[in-house]
């Protein structure tokens, strides 16, 4: 797949981990290895709506950002009076409680909840990537890190010869 900008892939890394989440290092009986998604650029809002600009809209990036806002602040505010919100294709979002247990129902209080969490459930355009992902495997973040160590001292030797 392309957008004109070279293909569009999703980059991963191989890493060996424990089979059971939240073991500790010293615990861990069984290991596999696991691919891990890369990310390579982080958009912040002001990004995100010069890249939808780019797609032909008539909108220019400053309206598309002012929208964008609006609708970051309108969609907690929805939320926090305890709604879903459909927004078509993009999917639904709605809260989420993290409790802790109590013995009775009338023991359970506003205490009890630790935390609101925020739910997205996907919709159609989303619910199947897989389908149409590319993948291209990289380096870890640790790999990358130690080859950029290697690099920068060969430079330094060279330099100094």
């Amino acid at each position: 797949m392309e957008d004109g900008r070279g293909p569009i892939m999703i980059n991963y890394s191989i890493s060996i981990m424990g089979t059971q989440p939240g073991t500790k290092k010293a615990d861990i009986t069984e290991t596999k290895a696991y691919g891990t998604a890369q990310c390579n650029e982080i958009l912040n809002l002001d990004a995100f709506a010069k890249h939808i600009t780019s797609h032909g809209s008539v909108y220019h990036k400053a309206d598309v950002a002012a929208v964008l806002t609006l609708a970051v602040s309108c969609l907690r505010e929805l939320m926090l009076e305890g709604k879903r919100v459909k927004l078509g294709d993009l999917g639904t979002f709605h809260v989420e409680l993290e409790t802790e247990g109590a013995v009775t129902v009338e023991d359970f209080t506003v205490q009890n909840i630790k935390q609101v969490n925020v739910r997205w459930t996907p919709g159609k355009d989303f619910k199947n990537l897989r389908q149409e992902a590319t993948f291209n495997r990289v380096p870890t973040r640790e790999m990358q890190a130690q080859e950029q160590k290697v690099i920068t001292n060969q430079e330094t030797i060279q330099g100094m010869e």
